[in-house]
């Protein structure tokens, strides 16, 4: 009795092993391949954070735009350079902010400009 009871235990015990070990896999292929997109999409815009001093996300929340076309962008950054202009009381500070978000914002879109380019040659050839 304790001999198949000992036998069921460590077939269990494989079955569960074998599960887990493909689970495993899986989630380093899916890890591996996510960080390979992001990696490629993502190599220039990280290289523009670092040289603007300022993330994408933090960019878009200055010139308050969800989506990042040049119209809603230049249409942001005109109001609130304006508003805040030191000659009407504003702050130099948050106007050079709003130049920093404009700036980064502008490189993205020439970013994402250049990988639709490369990717719109890549399908023609």
């Amino acid at each position: 009795m304790a001999k198949y009871l000992a036998q069921i235990v460590v077939m269990g015990a494989q079955v569960v092993g074998r599960a887990f070990a493909r689970a495993l896999k899986q989630e380093f292929a899916a890890s591996q391949a996510a960080a390979q997109a992001r990696n490629s999409a993502g190599q220039h815009s990280a290289a523009a954070s670092s040289i603007t001093g300022m993330s994408l996300q933090e960019a878009q929340q200055i010139l308050h735009v969800c989506e990042l076309t040049p119209e809603a962008i230049q249409k942001n950054y005109e109001h609130l350079f304006k508003v805040n202009d030191k000659s009407v009381g504003g702050s130099f500070y948050l106007q050079s902010k709003v130049v920093r978000a404009k700036e980064r914002l502008d490189e993205e879109l020439s970013i994402q400009t250049q990988d639709k380019q490369q990717s719109h040659q890549k399908t023609e050839t």
